[in-house]
């Protein structure tokens, strides 16, 4: 039986509004880390993927559950964390860069000096110890982080988006680097644990993979990969773990144990969102794709987004926008569009601001709520003040900008309201004689 390293039980994130309301960032999960084992946690923009990391790390404190560390509900003493910005110190050498953490635990000079060559070494970086990082191309500048992390031979090495700050090259070499050093047991720590937004990473590097849902963050399936490694990513075996997570994360609703596919583990039942959360995406951006999706049939979303040269993070909260607004039908991790959708995407584009309109006004509350309050109001102006307390009870004071930002761009696309930022309202703005469109059938 593998030993397990980290526990995290029962953890949960919160953070309490003034007036003592409860905004859950991360709902009440389980979670272990094992000897053994690379550990890759996915999900979508503000699931609580680097949350969940800080807790388990020490960096931040769990509002509620415990962190177990050995078994023991202890600080972490010997972890390592490799972000996505490089965070070298420019005045320092490469060599100097490395033996930063060593000189922190009052590691004496000729081992810290030992230990830092040995690590630029395992990473192959040996012969750049006197360089500065301004002399580095930004592989070579995650090299070093990387080698800043495993001179402390830390028992669990923690990546935080590691490689994507880097170009597409050089990220797929440093991958294939790393799966080389932990296959041949060159790295000096006894797990990886790796948050990343690409599903083709997770896939190729870990033994296991962690579906995070959102609003709140909470854990969606988490199966191991069985593949061996090197693994070839046109394999149809390949494929199919892309496509299980593709369909995980594009039907936020369905239970992951009724879409996975035959050969893997049975996930948990999600929970539920507490409330329809808008995706921040720009109507643009939705009519694009559109525009790009054949006019009938279903698209692989896996082989959409590898087309477009999109990320995770990218590609699905415009699908799920379209799926909010009935422009799209995502199944089985296919997309297609709707007879709506066609319609929407063949249209001019004055007829795409109806059909907007329309399908805003139908399907998303908050839209739906901002319209009716204006057109109750004889001067067709309201505060924002409402619909923020009215979010406050559902997301936290970033996110309620960022759902009434997305709010204020899809009403002035559509033309159903606007915003005076000086005053903090929306209003409906006066109509030019015989502007006011037809009203579209669906």
């Amino acid at each position: 039986m593998q030993q397990i390293l980290i526990q995290a039980v029962a953890v949960e994130k919160f953070y309490q509004t003034p007036d003592e309301k409860r905004i859950q960032v991360i709902a009440p999960l389980d979670l272990s880390i094992c000897e053994g084992q690379i550990v890759a946690l996915l999900g979508p923009s503000g699931s609580g993927k680097s949350t969940l990391l800080r807790m388990l790390t020490g960096l931040s404190q769990p509002s509620a559950g415990k962190i177990l560390h050995n078994g023991k509900e202890q600080p972490p003493d010997n972890l390592a964390i490799v972000f996505q910005s490089f965070a070298l110190f420019p005045w320092l050498t490469v060599q100097q860069n490395v033996e930063a953490p060593l000189e922190a635990r009052g590691v004496a000079a000729p081992e810290r000096a030992e230990r830092s060559r040995k690590a630029l070494d395992t990473v192959g970086l040996d012969g750049f110890e006197a360089a500065y990082p301004k002399e580095l191309s930004g592989g070579m500048k995650q090299r070093v982080g990387f080698a800043r992390a495993l001179v402390v031979e830390p028992e669990v090495l923690f990546m935080d988006e590691p490689f994507s700050a880097l170009d597409v090259l050089t990220a797929e070499n440093l991958r294939s680097q790393v799966t080389e050093l932990w296959a041949n047991k060159k790295l000096p720590t006894q797990a990886i644990f790796i948050v990343t937004h690409n599903i083709e990473e997770a896939v190729l590097l870990a033994d296991r993979i962690i579906v995070l849902g959102k609003n709140p963050g909470r854990i969606r399936t988490d199966f191991a990969v069985t593949l061996p490694q090197p693994r070839d990513r046109k394999a149809p075996a390949f494929l199919s773990y892309v496509d299980y997570v593709y369909r995980v994360l594009t039907q936020p609703d369905a239970e992951p144990g009724v879409l996975q596919p035959a050969g893997l583990p049975g996930a948990a039942e999600p929970a539920r969102h507490t409330h329809q959360m808008l995706p921040h995406v720009r109507p643009g951006g939705l009519a694009g794709l559109l525009e790009m999706l054949p006019d009938e049939g279903q698209t692989d979303l896996y082989r959409l987004a590898g087309d477009l040269g999109l990320e995770l993070d990218d590609i699905l909260p415009i699908i799920e926008a379209g799926a909010m607004l009935g422009f799209l039908s995502v199944k089985e991790g296919d997309v297609g569009m709707t007879g709506l959708g066609r319609r929407f995407a063949n249209a001019d584009i004055l007829s795409q601001k109806q059909y907007f309109r329309e399908a805003a006004v139908k399907n998303v509350a908050l839209i739906n709520q901002i319209q009716r309050a204006l057109q109750s109001k004889p001067g067709h102006r309201v505060s924002d003040e409402f619909f923020r307390d009215l979010l406050d009870e559902h997301f936290s004071e970033e996110e309620v900008q960022r759902q009434l930002e997305t709010a204020i761009n899809w009403g002035r696309y559509s033309e159903l309201f606007d915003y005076d930022a000086g005053q903090k309202r929306f209003f409906i703005p006066e109509p030019e004689p015989d502007e006011e469109p037809a009203r579209l059938d669906e």
